[in-house]
C-alpha cells in the first residue's frame, strides 16, 4: 500500500509493522522516522545494514520473534535495502509478529523491483516514495521550522535559503538552526547576516563537481563554480580526480561494450562502488561512449599541463573545460 511522504496522518495511524521507504532523499526519510516512529518511542531500537541481515539470517529473525524480557516494544531500522531483502519479508509476513515495527531504507528502486512490487501491492504494509525536495516542501520546512522556533524571516532571506539548499532539506534546517541561535541575540536578521552565516556555498566539495562534470549535470556544474572560489591547488586536485575518476569510467564502459548490463558492472566492480556512488555513476555511463572517454581522459592530461605551466589562470582553463562536453 502506498502512503505519499505528505500524508502524515496516514502514516501516523496506520497499524502495519513493516514500512518500506525509498528514493535519494534522505531528509524526508530522516523526518518520517524521527517524526512517525521514534518521537515517544519507549522500547528496543536495533538498527541493520542489509548485508548483516544477509550474513546473518538467525540472529536477525531471532531479534524478530524472541521478546525481551525488559521491552516490550522493538524498533527495527534496516538501511541500504533492496531486492535481496524481499524472501525475507515475505517469511516475516507470514508470520504474524506483534509489539514489532520494521523499517527499510533503499534508494531508488525501479518500477520492476521485487521489493517495491511487494509494498506496493500488499495491503497489509506501507511504501512511502521520497523524491528530491521541490521549493513548495522546502518552504514547508521553513515555515514548520519558524513555527516551532518561534520567529521570522522575511521572504527574501527564505529564498536565500532555498537556492543554497540545493533540494537537500537536511542542508536546509542546519542553516536554519544557525539563524535561530543568531536570533536570540538580534532582534531582525538580514540577507547580510545570512549570506556570512550560511556555508552552504563552501559545501560544494572536489568530487562532487568531478562527479556531476561526467554525469554532465551541465547546471549543477555551473551553480557549483558559481558557489565557490578554488584555488590553483584546488584545480590540480579537480584535474586529478576527474583523471581517475575517468578511468574507473573507461573500464566500466569496456565492459558495458562487451553486452554486460550497467548494473551488474557496477555492482560486480572491483573495488567496490559505494552505495551512493552507484546512481550517479550509472548516470556517467550512460552519457559517455567508450571513444568519448578515451578523448576526455588525454585531453585532461593535456588540461593538467597547462595548468601547470600558467597557474595563475589555472581555475579559467578548468572551468572552461568543465563547462564544455
Amino acid at each position: 500500500m502506498i502512503i505519499k511522504s505528505f500524508e502524515l496522518e496516514k502514516l501516523k495511524s496506520n497499524k502495519s509493522n513493516l514500512h518500506l521507504i525509498y528514493g535519494n532523499n534522505e531528509g524526508i526519510k530522516e523526518d518520517i522516522i524521527n517524526n512517525i516512529y521514534l518521537k515517544d518511542f519507549n522500547g528496543e531500537i536495533l538498527k541493520y545494514d542489509e548485508q548483516e541481515i544477509i550474513n546473518n539470517k538467525d540472529n536477525f529473525f531471532s531479534n524478530i520473534f524472541t521478546n525481551s524480557l525488559f521491552e516490550i516494544n522493538k524498533l527495527i531500522i534496516i538501511s541500504r535495502g533492496s531486492d535481496k531483502l524481499t524472501s525475507f519479508l515475505i517469511e516475516i509476513l507470514e508470520k504474524e509478529i506483534a509489539d514489532v515495527k520494521i523499517i527499510i531504507k533503499c534508494s531508488n528502486l525501479e518500477k520492476k523491483s521485487k521489493l517495491r512490487s511487494l509494498f506496493e501491492k500488499e495491503k497489509t504494509v506501507i511504501c512511502t516514495p521520497v523524491y528530491e525536495d521541490d521549493i513548495r516542501s522546502l518552504n514547508s520546512v521553513i515555515q514548520n521550522f519558524l513555527r516551532e522556533g518561534k520567529f521570522n524571516l522575511s521572504q527574501e532571506i527564505k529564498n536565500i535559503l532555498i537556492e543554497r539548499s540545493k533540494g537537500d532539506r537536511i542542508n536546509l534546517k542546519n542553516e536554519l538552526s544557525k539563524l535561530k541561535n543568531l536570533a536570540v541575540s538580534r532582534k531582525t536578521l538580514s540577507t547580510e547576516d545570512v549570506l556570512k552565516l550560511s556555508n552552504l556555498a563552501e559545501n560544494y566539495s572536489v568530487f562532487e563537481l568531478s562527479d556531476n562534470y561526467l554525469a554532465k549535470n551541465s547546471k549543477k556544474v555551473s551553480n557549483i563554480l558559481n558557489e565557490n572560489n578554488y584555488s590553483s591547488e584546488d584545480c590540480i586536485l579537480i584535474i586529478r580526480t576527474i583523471l581517475n575518476k575517468s578511468k574507473r569510467l573507461l573500464k566500466i564502459r569496456n565492459e558495458v561494450d562487451n553486452n554486460i548490463n550497467i548494473d551488474q558492472v557496477i555492482s560486480n566492480f572491483k573495488p567496490p562502488i559505494f552505495w551512493k556512488e552507484k546512481d550517479i555513476l550509472k548516470k556517467q555511463a550512460q552519457s559517455w561512449s567508450t571513444d568519448e572517454v578515451k578523448e576526455m581522459i588525454y585531453k585532461v592530461n593535456d588540461l593538467e599541463a597547462s595548468v601547470k605551466k600558467n597557474s595563475a589562470n589555472s581555475m579559467l582553463f578548468v572551468s572552461n573545460f568543465v563547462s564544455n562536453y
